[in-house]
């Protein structure tokens, strides 16, 4: 169990407060808005320190910069081509798919993770 700090509280509590998936820069950002002093390392740490204990997921975005997410809970995503900006999709995890690639494969798969890409709704009318 990690020693609760403010400046993990605060970064903790800023992420739970969007629904987006921020990059750490937004996130340093938003916190120095209530801890002036705090530096990137320290959000960088902290984040790393989240992951880890699993209050807060990293979306590896193939080459982009990492973003991240406070609902841990098995979830789709959706990113947009254009602005890259990502969407929690609420839309049921098909757990039959792990069993299917599990049976094929004969890995043992303990789950997956989905990314629909497209255009959002924004720059699809914009």
């Amino acid at each position: 169990m990690l020693k609760k700090t403010r400046q993990r509280e605060t970064i903790l509590r800023v992420l739970r407060g969007v629904n987006t998936h921020p990059t750490a820069d937004w996130i340093f950002n938003e916190v120095r808005k209530e801890i002036p002093n705090i530096s990137l390392g320290t959000v960088y740490r902290n984040l790393r320190l989240l992951c880890q204990t699993g209050e807060v997921v990293e979306l590896d975005m193939c080459g982009t910069f990492s973003r991240f997410d406070a609902r841990t809970d098995d979830h789709y995503h959706f990113r947009c081509l254009k602005c890259g900006r990502v969407f929690d999709i609420d839309e049921p995890v098909d757990e039959r798919l792990n069993k299917r690639v599990a049976e094929k494969t004969g890995f043992d798969v303990h789950c997956h993770r989905l990314e629909f890409r497209g255009l959002c709704l924004d720059c699809r009318e914009g």
